[in-house]
Order: structure tokens, then C-alpha cells, then sequence
């Protein structure tokens, strides 16, 4: 589906009804190794709306010291589980990289206030690689500006199944999500026990040797 913007793809649901089903079965099991959190914001220690968590050799995190990445939970200093192979093949079918993701950040939006500010996924070395995002559950409004807070934006929905990759010039560009549809997905109920929306997005963090 064309976005308009250059470097944004949208596949509306790329992702099959099975294979989200197979998916967040695999995220049950793995948030019990490394369990959701609520990270703060740098400086000022605010919780955030939402809770994470991380799969593969890294993971983002975020705390009142800053933003980066590390690769142990920073509750259980458990290394983080591994990204399940059905992720690895779409980032595969979409990116095309020899270099596979080294972070599969998991973003739970299990709250009606859960949202995320515009912000640039910009922690990486390897900015030059494309993030994927893949939504599950419920429908969010997804925003998306230019290459500094300020520029005009523009909004859409994303809804479960649906895969969006920002590349090239889009690499950069701020996002973030103004809200969730409440009870427009019954995928978490049925797996998990409880509504609301799961964002898996992989990226590459390290330059290739």
C-alpha cells in the first residue's frame, strides 16, 4: 500500500490470522523468561504509558541515565530471549539483509492511555538498515512527521497483521502512536487474557564488521 512517503511501506496484513496466533503464543512464553516492565523516561524518571520488553542479543531500554542498549533484562539481568524464527523470516522477506536484527523491541499498549510520543528511532549505528514494525491486536492511529518535531504529520491506522518498514529517507522520520482502538482485535484476549496491542519492531543495531 503506498504511503505517500518515500521510504514508508505499509503491508496491510502481511501476516496471517495463524501466524499471529503462533506469534504471540511464542511472546507468552518468552515474556515469562524476560517479563514486561515500565521503563522512564532519561532526566526526569516519568513511568511510560506503555510496558516493554526485548528479544534477541539486544535490547532498548530506557531510564532516567538515557536511552540505549544493553543485553540483559534490567530487572532479572537475564540475557534476553531469542527472536522467534517466524520474525527472522519477515524481516528476511521484507529488508533483504544478510545482516539479520539484533532487537526485537516489544512495546505492550495494555492500557486505554497508552499512547507514544513522536519520537526517532535513532540509538542505532547501522541507521542505514530499515526498521520493521509488525502490529498485533488491536488497531492503533499511528502518526508519522518529518525530520524534526516540528514538520507537519500525518496519521493512519495500523491494524493486527499489518507490517510497516521505514527505509531511506523515512529512516529518521518522527512517529509515535496517538491512541489504541479499544476491542478492535480479540487476538490478545484469546492468547493472552486481555486486550490491547502488541508492536514488535526489529532492528539492526551494529554496523557489519
Amino acid at each position: 500500500m503506498e504511503t505517500g512517503i518515500e521510504g514508508l511501506h505499509l503491508y496491510p496484513g502481511q501476516v496471517s490470522a495463524t501466524h499471529q496466533r503462533r506469534l504471540v503464543a511464542a511472546l507468552a512464553e518468552a515474556m515469562r523468561a524476560a517479563p514486561p516492565y515500565r521503563p522512564r523516561m532519561p532526566r526526569t524518571g516519568k513511568p511510560w504509558s506503555i510496558r516493554q520488553t526485548n528479544l534477541g542479543p539486544l535490547g532498548w531500554l530506557s531510564s532516567p541515565e538515557g536511552y540505549g542498549y544493553g543485553p540483559v533484562h534490567p530487572l532479572t539481568q537475564e540475557p534476553w530471549p531469542a527472536i522467534p524464527q517466524l520474525l527472522l523470516d519477515l524481516w528476511q522477506e521484507n529488508i533483504k539483509s544478510l545482516q539479520g536484527p539484533e532487537c526485537c523491541l516489544v512495546n505492550l499498549y495494555d492500557s486505554p492511555k497508552a499512547r507514544m510520543g513522536l519520537h526517532q528511532d535513532r540509538d542505532e549505528a547501522a541507521l542505514d538498515t530499515p526498521v520493521l514494525s509488525l502490529s498485533l491486536g488491536d488497531t492503533c492511529v499511528f502518526r508519522v512527521g518529518g525530520l524534526a518535531r516540528s514538520d507537519p504529520t500525518s496519521s493512519f491506522k495500523l491494524a493486527s497483521g499489518d507490517v510497516l518498514v521505514l527505509g531511506g529517507p523515512a529512516r529518521l522520520r518522527f512517529h509515535g502512536v496517538d491512541r489504541i482502538v479499544p476491542g478492535s482485535s480479540r487476538l490478545l484476549d484469546d492468547t493472552l487474557g486481555h486486550g490491547g496491542r502488541i508492536n514488535l519492531t526489529l532492528r539492526r543495531v551494529t554496523k557489519p564488521a
